[in-house]
C-alpha cells in the first residue's frame, strides 16, 4: 500500500529508495556506533574526544531525519528498525568495554569512511533518477567528510 504517489517512474523511485534506504541505515548506525563509543571511551584524550562524539551523533541523527522524511516524501516507507539496520549497515562491529580514545578515534575513522564510501556512490546513483534526493545525500556527505577530517586529524 502506498498512500504517498511519487512524481518519480517506477525505476527511478527504485533507486532513489535503495539510495535513501542504504543511507538512513548508514546513518542510524552511525550515531549508535558514535553514541556506544562516547559512552565507554578512557584516556587522556577523554574529553575533548567525547564531546567531538556528540556532534557526530548529532549530525547523523539530524539528516537520518531528513532522509526517511524525503524517503516519506517520494512514497517509500523509511525502514529504522534495529534488525534492519544491523542487516544494511557498512559499518563493522564496535568492540564492548572501555575503549582507549586512540582507538575510539579510529573505529570512528574507519566507520566514517564505510558510510561516505557508500553515500558517494549514492549520490551517483541519484544523478538523474532524483537530483533534489542528491542534492540531500550530497549535503549529509559534506558533513560526514568534515567529521571524518577532524577524527583522522586526532589520529596524526
Amino acid at each position: 500500500m502506498s498512500v504517498v504517489k511519487s512524481s518519480l517512474s517506477d525505476a527511478d523511485l527504485k533507486t532513489v529508495g535503495n539510495a535513501l534506504q542504504g543511507a538512513l541505515v548508514d546513518l542510524v548506525d552511525l550515531s549508535l556506533v558514535a553514541k556506544q563509543v562516547h559512552w565507554n571511551v578512557v584516556g587522556p584524550r577523554f574529553r575533548s574526544v567525547h564531546l567531538q562524539l556528540d556532534e557526530v551523533v548529532a549530525t547523523a541523527r539530524q539528516h537520518s531525519d531528513v532522509v526517511a522524511e524525503r524517503a516519506s516524501a517520494v512514497g517509500v516507507n523509511p525502514d529504522g528498525r534495529a534488525a534492519s539496520v544491523a542487516s544494511g549497515s557498512a559499518i563493522g562491529d564496535t568492540p564492548a568495554g572501555w575503549i582507549k580514545d586512540v582507538d575510539a578515534v579510529k573505529i570512528l575513522v574507519d566507520a566514517l569512511g564505510a558510510v561516505i564510501a557508500r553515500m558517494r556512490e549514492r549520490i551517483e546513483a541519484t544523478d538523474a533518477p532524483d537530483p533534489v534526493t542528491q542534492d540531500i545525500l550530497i549535503g549529509l556527505t559534506a558533513d560526514l567528510e568534515k567529521h571524518a577530517w577532524m577524527f583522522q586529524a586526532e589520529s596524526a
